[in-house]
């Protein structure tokens, strides 16, 4: 990474229907590490952000709660924005879609876009649910794929293989507002023709700061036939109108990344230096933070959006992937679905800093929240060596020298040689591979514990030097704060404070602070209690107790004669493939008994090997209307569980016959 002048960086625009939680905190965390960190060379940095705060769902939830859609996303946002500061989120601006200066932009870009004929209308048909007299989007649809027949999909992509696909192909489709079947109305849409902008984007991805896995699925794309993007959302609908629309809003993945450049403009108000920085390519960089989820959005769409409008493109695109908590998925109804006001009840917000820290890397991939790796983490690195260190330190300084630091270190050359590391740290913090920072960190604490327990200043009778050996083991304690402040930024304040000395920025890290009275030690963390991990954990618990009885009263019941229609039999597998070209599929070859052998595709490549599968007996559904897919036909269902996450294939007893049906 070059340097820059100026340097404006975003993290993806939290939806305003829901409150903040982990999985969000992952980003702002990661983002916010990279900014302090930069901020702490002198680098002229701010850091933007939003609500999103348009669509279907924030119209749906004001309905529910009987208030305005203006309403929800104001107590949203000020929701939003105390989560963030609690957390050391430190935004230098923090703004909503729902501004006007939004609007403005909105209207401007689809304007020019129109004029460079970047615009085109068709005919569409789309689903209409007539019950509640509304459009309805991609994710208020479920039904069957239309490509492997797996059932409880959605309105744009199959979960089970993949594939994607408009809502109008989907098989049985219900509304998910009012369990009805939709009905099809034409409507006129705007669409943004994307296919304008391939080879701009071939050029764009190469010149760019992108990860590999982020270019590789970029080129994957870029291979296939662009899609022109329906840009158009009908009436009811909470958004901004369409210029000389009356029922005809603009789609919220277009406003919503326009809301970088209004959420800037609004700062750059204050801060004229930032005025110019999206329409000029020299007068700085900029950087986005996401999910690896909404990169088509981000490195497709995004930049042509901005190129066919005459901004400039953001330098870089830095993904991150998901967030597991004990190995599961976060959920709501697996219990893993963390609020972060619910953490704060329990825990030190800096502790999930530092957590989260040690487990980030550059790359796309999940990353797991451990709560005993947690506690182990936090009680043996942060409280056991680091705070522990200038506990100790203190104690010494005080009982042998009323807390004055001594003129001269005890050892510079070991001082020196304690510092060999920083500029690999930095590198660390600079390519986002934090982990390795916190690596390096704590082994530098663990030699700082090192050089204590061989001195014993604890069996010393020389005054002044005890006094030294505390004086450099508070001036190890005094770097490694420093160089933990990105992540760990109120354990700095707090050690500022104790050391008598303000403004604690990278460069005071090379060099000792001597000669100098501090001030008594008083506790700056303590220890994770497991009672305090437990009653987190019990709220979880009752909060999915809930869950599943909200779920119980919502399932559907069905009469005998309807489950009469399927014909489950037992069946051994006797063969088991992999896909070529398809992630998450395996093609199976399963015997029946008097039922022939059939041939089933199933989206469980991920959770088995083929060679585990073989001889497995189980329950196929027989019965099920064979689905055409470019693999080949899918003649049946194999019986599976979602427990936790985890797909298992119902096993049965081997002394079963094959194609006995179950009744």
């Amino acid at each position: 990474m070059k340097a820059s002048s100026k340097i404006l960086v975003t993290s993806a625009l939290p939806y305003a229907n829901g409150p903040i939680h982990l999985g969000h905190l992952v980003e702002y965390i990661q983002t916010d590490i990279w900014v302090r960190f930069r901020k702490s060379l002198g680098d002229d940095i701010a850091y933007i952000c939003a609500d999103d705060a348009h669509g279907t769902p924030i119209m749906l939830k004001a309905k529910e709660q009987k208030i305005s859609p203006e309403d929800l996303i104001s107590q949203m946002k000020e929701e939003h924005e105390k989560d963030f500061e609690k957390f050391f989120i430190d935004f230098d601006h923090y703004s909503s879609t729902n501004s006007e200066k939004n609007r403005e932009l909105c209207e401007d870009i689809f304007l020019k876009l129109k004029k460079n004929k970047h615009i085109s209308q068709k005919v569409i048909s789309q689903f209409y649910d007539d019950k509640e007299k509304i459009f309805l989007p991609d994710g208020y649809i479920k039904g069957e794929c239309p490509k492997c027949g797996a059932q409880d999909q959605y309105g744009d992509s199959c979960e089970n293989c993949g594939a994607t696909y408009t809502p109008t192909e989907l098989k049985n489709p219900l509304s998910v507002l009012s369990d009805t079947k939709p009905m099809t109305k034409d409507t006129n849409h705007y669409f943004f023709n994307l296919k304008d902008f391939r080879d701009y984007l071939i050029e764009w991805t190469e010149n760019n700061n992108l990860q590999p896995a982020i270019k590789n699925k970029l080129d994957e794309w870029l291979n296939d036939n662009l899609n022109d993007w329906d840009i158009t959302r009908d009436s009811p609908y909470f958004g901004f109108k369409i210029p000389n629309e009356e029922d005809k809003y603009f789609y919220v993945w277009m406003d919503a990344p326009i809301g970088y450049i209004a959420a800037l403009q609004e700062f750059a108000e204050n801060n004229n230096r930032y005025k110019n920085i999206w329409n000029n390519e020299k007068d700085g960089e900029i950087y986005h933070f996401i999910g690896k989820d909404i990169a088509y959005f981000h490195a497709l769409f995004w930049p042509s959006i901005l190129k066919g409008s005459g901004y400039r493109t953001p330098n870089g695109i830095f993904c991150h992937g998901f967030l597991t908590v004990d190995g599961k998925k976060m959920s709501k109804s697996r219990g893993t679905f963390i609020k972060a006001s619910d953490y704060l009840k329990y825990l030190d917000p800096e502790f999930l800093r530092y957590y989260f820290a040690s487990r980030l890397n550059d790359s796309i991939e999940d990353i797991d929240l451990n709560f005993d790796d947690l506690v182990k983490k936090i009680n043996s690195d942060l409280i056991g060596k680091l705070i522990n260190l200038a506990s100790r330190c203190s104690a010494f300084l005080e009982k042998n020298s009323n807390l004055m630091l001594s003129e001269e270190l005890d050892n510079k050359e070991k001082f020196q040689f304690f510092l060999n590391d920083v500029e690999e740290i930095k590198a660390s913090y600079s390519q986002r591979k934090y982990s390795n920072a916190v690596n390096k960190i704590m082994n530098m604490t663990d030699k700082a514990n090192q050089y204590i327990n061989e001195k014993k200043p604890w069996a010393l009778n020389d005054l002044d030097q005890v006094q030294k050996i505390s004086t450099q083991g508070l001036n190890y304690y005094r770097t490694l704060v420093i160089l933990l402040s990105p992540i760990m930024p109120n354990l700095l304040k707090q050690s500022e404070d104790m050391l008598n000395e303000e403004n604690l920025l990278w460069d005071n890290s090379l060099k000792p602070l001597l000669n100098k009275k501090i001030k008594k030690f008083k506790v700056l963390k303590n220890r994770i209690q497991k009672e305090d991990v437990q009653k987190l954990k019990d709220e979880l618990v009752n909060t999915n107790e809930k869950q599943i009885k909200k779920d119980s009263k919502m399932t559907k019941e069905i009469d005998y004669q309807d489950f009469s229609k399927v014909n489950l039999i037992v069946g051994e597998i006797i063969k088991a493939e992999n896909v070529e070209g398809a992630d998450k599929l395996l093609k199976l070859d399963v015997d029946l008994g008097d039922f022939g052998t059939k041939e089933i595709f199933s989206g469980i490549k991920k959770f088995y090997k083929t060679e585990d599968l073989v001889g497995k007996k189980t329950l196929v559904v027989e019965n099920l209307k064979p689905k055409k897919m470019k693999f080949g036909t899918s003649s049946g269902m194999v019986l599976a569980a979602d427990s936790d996450g985890n797909i298992i294939v119902l096993e049965l007893s081997e002394n079963i016959k094959n194609g006995s049906k179950v009744k």
